[in-house]
């Protein structure tokens, strides 16, 4: 009976939160739903892409195609439409596998029809002041862009609405769920803390939407009509920026701060980032640029300057901002929490630097910076690779107190007095790290394909990437995944299995706690205790991750007494 009640009133709310979300669909939705950006006034060619060869494309001067350490390079120019349209042309394959990879990851959280049609409600009413934040210029390339799209996903919204949906996927993401993304690191250095005493920059991306996401990396270099050339790292489909520099010497990195869930989405904050790649000449003009955009969650975005030769992290959020400069230092850090004055008695921000892992992956860079005392980029690569944790603990393989946590998108190394950028590969940041040259590439004499990088100044892989404990983590994670399943599916694992998984990755406090999870799920208390109890004896990674494995700790053993 209580069954019964508990469903027809979860029914019930289901309703009546329905009922809302249509009443608000009728509210503002129609003029968002039914705008299109004008493009008139832009000059467009439709392009007529060549096929090179199976990993090379072309049209006119713009190009695509993939080096031998599997990075998608893109080099496309002209005015926002036509950017848009070349973008669009020449990586459709990308994008539309793209865009089916991030919808099927939700329909699996979403397997109902009918929730899913009211999702689509609910993102149409959500986002429906997002196109009045968004410059036009950016929404006519995105209009561009859509035209490569696929069909099968109109039923979700039309393919321009989708395009700028996704460009707020990130900041909506993390800040309703707190994603993998929170765990991203960036740091400056420059004068006494670099061998040449230049500007030097790295950062991890830890953005994870599933291995098949993170396979199709894309380094894009864009010459626009209006403005300053950049490169960036992203995705297929991406015209905003999260990691990239131009051709002046600015570099931007973001790092997600802790947010409340916001009330509408307003101006993604990649796209603040591209306008301050593509206008910016200094660390002045990237303020102002970031000063008088509407963002919709806290994010802090690492800036560096070779005109100014330093770096900056301005934090914006909803309803502050702040700019955090060093002083009688030459380095900064920025890992997930705000350091200027103006956060200083913010809750939520003291709130993510006690209870999450961003106060523990700082000191590590303090630490770091204390043996190491003047980088380069091989060595800002090691930073950034580093899989221990203070003290070189051994905290396993894949813990986000890490600063390398094995699940980055992309890790990025930026020199911009020279203008020299170094993109990692597959897996992780584990990879070859390569280098473009942006002097040669925004030359005169223009590009051909093929001819992207400075191979010559290549990082190399990561000896890890080759060794058996990688081997062994990425066979713990495949597992991981089972014994989740297991869980759900009230299977039957056998316990040499449960202590071969734990083998792989044996300080990780994950593997004892997924397997407490099994075994309390199983009704097996003494064993789940177990499990828990040593679970507590590793670095648990977050104060609500300990709390967590607590209170099954509790549960176990009350089930045991009684």
């Amino acid at each position: 009976m209580k069954k019964t009640i508990t469903n027809y009133f979860s029914y019930k709310r289901f309703i009546i939160y329905s009922f809302f979300l249509l009443i608000l669909i009728s509210c503002g939705v129609s003029k968002s739903v039914h705008h299109l950006p004008e493009v008139k006034q832009y000059s467009l060619e439709i392009p007529k892409v060549t096929k090179i060869n199976d990993t090379t494309f072309s049209y006119k001067q713009n190009f695509l195609t993939k080096n031998k350490q599997q990075l998608w390079e893109l080099y496309i120019k002209g005015n926002p439409l036509q950017l848009g349209y070349n973008n669009g042309a020449l990586t459709q394959d990308l994008m539309q596998k793209q865009e089916e990879i991030f919808f099927s990851k939700v329909e699996g959280f979403v397997p109902s029809k009918f929730k899913q049609k009211l999702l689509n409600v609910f993102l149409k009413w959500y986002n429906r002041k997002m196109y009045l934040n968004v410059r036009e210029d950016y929404q006519a390339e995105l209009y561009g862009l859509s035209q490569y799209s696929s069909v099968q996903y109109d039923f979700i919204a039309s393919k321009y609405l989708r395009n700028l949906y996704l460009h707020g996927a990130h900041d909506i993401g993390h800040a309703m769920q707190d994603l993998a993304m929170v765990g991203c690191t960036s740091l400056a250095v420059w004068n006494e803390n670099t061998e040449d005493g230049d500007l030097l920059i790295g950062r991890n991306f830890d953005f994870y939407v599933g291995d098949d996401f993170s396979k199709n990396k894309l380094v894009e270099f864009v010459e626009p009509e209006d403005g300053i050339p950049y490169m960036s790292v992203s995705w297929p489909g991406m015209i905003g920026v999260v990691s990239g520099m131009n051709k002046e010497g600015i570099t931007v990195t973001i790092n997600a701060g802790k947010s409340k869930i916001p009330l509408t989405a307003k101006t993604p904050i990649s796209l603040v980032t591209r306008e301050i790649l593509q206008y910016a000449k200094n660390i002045e003009d990237a303020i102002a640029i970031a000063k008088k955009r509407n963002v919709f969650v806290s994010e802090s975005i690492l800036v560096g300057s070779a005109h100014d030769k330093n770096a900056v992290i301005i934090e914006v959020s909803p309803k502050s901002f702040g700019v955090y400069k060093v002083e009688n230092t030459s380095r900064v850090f920025c890992t997930n929490h705000f350091q200027s004055d103006v956060y200083k008695n913010d809750v939520r921000n003291q709130k993510q630097i006690k209870e999450s892992h961003s106060a523990y992956r700082y000191e590590k860079l303090q630490e770091l910076l204390q043996e190491e005392k003047k980088l380069n980029p091989e060595k800002m690569a090691s930073i950034l690779r580093n899989r221990s944790g203070l003290k070189n603990e051994s905290i396993g393989n894949g813990n986000e107190k890490a600063l390398n946590q094995l699940l980055a998108h992309h890790a990025v190394i930026f020199s911009p007095q020279k203008k020299l950028v170094w993109v990692s590969s597959n897996p992780y940041q584990l990879g070859e790290f390569v280098c473009y040259d942006l002097n040669d590439i925004f030359s005169e004499r223009g590009l051909k394909p093929n001819n992207f990088s400075k191979s010559q100044l290549n990082i190399i892989k990561d000896p890890f990437a080759d060794s058996q404990e990688f081997k062994n983590y990425e066979e713990y994670r495949q597992i991981s995944f089972e014994i989740n399943d297991a869980i759900h599916n009230k299977e039957i694992l056998s316990d040499n299995f449960i202590a071969h998984y734990q083998s792989l990755n044996p300080d990780f406090w994950k593997g004892y706690f997924m397997a407490g999870k099994y075994y309390f799920h199983k009704k097996e208390y003494s064993k789940a205790k177990t499990e828990f109890e040593k679970a507590l004896t590793k670095e648990v990674t977050t104060v609500p991750d300990q709390k967590t494995v607590e209170k099954y700790l509790n549960k176990a053993i009350k089930r045991i007494h009684n």
